[in-house]
């Protein structure tokens, strides 16, 4: 499983535009757009999240799912609930449902 947000945060990482990562996972750009315009957990085509997701996977992005350890080395960036009320620099936190 992969969500949108992990996706945008992989090409960030990676230093990719969505015709960048397209290329290099064998999709199209409309079908990466898609995919980073989802809700939450990306749907579709299985083939299409294999091609993405390995693709992801061969450039060195480690996808973590929720409350998952990171048996990886090296730098990363993690999602988690804010501490404070005030701190959360990202907006509302989608999965609490404020």
């Amino acid at each position: 499983m992969i969500t949108s947000a992990q996706l945008r945060a992989a090409r960030a990482i990676l230093g990719l535009d969505q015709r960048g990562l397209a290329e290099r996972c064998g999709l199209s750009v409309p079908t990466i757009q898609r995919m980073e315009a989802s809700e939450d957990v990306i749907r579709g085509n299985v083939d299409s999240l294999m091609k993405l997701v390995g693709a992801l996977d061969e450039a060195g992005v480690e996808l973590i799912g929720d409350g998952a350890a990171s048996a990886g080395g090296g730098r990363g960036v993690r999602l988690t609930v804010p501490r404070a009320a005030g701190s959360n620099l990202a907006g509302p936190d989608p999965r609490r449902g404020s």
